[in-house]
């Protein structure tokens, strides 16, 4: 089997030749040109052949196209710090309009993608990551996102419509460009960050329609990430997506929790930290095989619960991706 033929099957239900492996990164500071992103983005697939290639734009993006300046943060996620974002202010809510293809982070993550499609041919999936509208606004405006969504409702839908429309006109070039799937990703999901009422609101009311749209472009499939801890998960199990992915290893429900609680393609086993980052390969297969035991292999996809450390160790990742788990 090839990766796409093994991830199609896993999707069926099907017998597969072994289970899937994937695991994604950033790569800070090389994001930011589209030939170098894609050299490095190729690069890592063709040393780990692992079975999709997920795309991890640089960090903030969404905020970026509207203006933020960021920098590095030098840190092991590979993620960037804030200099200045474009809300500032209540009234900044409104300056957010609908974006296009005429911007310039855009057109360097849609360039992105052609280049990696060109280079890797079409042997296994590529995912574009499209984040949650509600996160989004979090990094157009930081920590007063939530105080206006409690003070000023009205204000928060107003922008959030628009980095909605913004957010599936991005999705729908992603795939136009190459992407064949969507990994979208959602950080407010959590109960630590919104309560109940407050997510169906102001997240899931938004994220319906990216995923509304996504779907209607008919990708090979749409894989859900739950970022965070103690989060929504049997709500968002519910959701018109074909692969869940959260902190398994951190947080509930546990992978055999899920299969109890729902059909769905799950995707993890791995904790990206303790394990991955500072562990060792037998841990790591240890670990590895747990999982697989925790889902009955089938209908499983063996990855992280989010992206890796830029400086996980390579034994480590090789432990993973030489298949080797038994």
């Amino acid at each position: 089997m090839n990766h796409r033929e093994r991830m199609n099957a896993t999707r069926r239900g099907a017998p597969t030749d072994r289970v899937p492996v994937a695991l994604w990164r950033h790569f800070p500071t090389d994001d930011l040109n589209a030939a170098t992103h894609a050299a490095r983005v190729v690069e890592f697939q063709k040393k780990f052949d692992f079975d999709f290639v997920k795309v991890t734009p640089a960090a903030g993006y969404p905020a970026e196209m509207y203006g933020a300046q960021l920098a590095s943060k030098n840190n092991r996620e590979g993620t960037r710090a804030y200099l200045t974002r474009p809300v500032n202010a209540l009234a900044d809510w409104d300056t957010i309009a609908p974006l296009d293809e005429s911007n310039l982070v855009f057109r360097r993550e849609t360039a992105t993608l052609k280049l990696i499609r060109a280079q890797l041919g079409d042997d296994a999936h590529i995912l574009q990551t499209i984040f949650s509208p509600l996160y989004s606004a979090g990094n157009l405006a930081g920590e007063r996102m939530l105080n206006d969504l409690r003070a000023h409702p009205d204000a928060l839908h107003r922008a959030l419509a628009a980095i909605t429309e913004t957010t599936i006109r991005f999705a729908r070039a992603s795939l136009r460009a190459g992407a064949d799937a969507i990994f979208f990703a959602t950080q407010m999901a959590s109960r630590q960050v919104v309560n109940e009422t407050e997510f169906a609101e102001f997240g899931e009311r938004y994220d319906a329609q990216v995923i509304e749209a996504v779907r209607g472009m008919k990708p090979d499939f749409i894989l859900l990430h739950i970022h965070g801890l103690d989060i929504y998960f049997e709500r968002l199990a519910r959701w018109d997506v074909d692969i869940l992915n959260w902190h398994d290893r951190r947080t509930a429900p546990s992978l055999r929790e899920a299969r109890a609680l729902t059909q769905k393609i799950l995707l993890g086993g791995i904790n990206e930290w303790d394990t991955l980052a500072n562990g060792t390969p037998d841990t790591i297969r240890a670990e590895a095989r747990d999982a697989i035991a925790q889902t009955g292999e089938r209908g499983f996809v063996l990855g992280a619960g989010c992206v890796i450390a830029i400086d996980t160790p390579l034994e480590n990742i090789l432990a993973l991706a030489s298949r080797k788990i038994a």
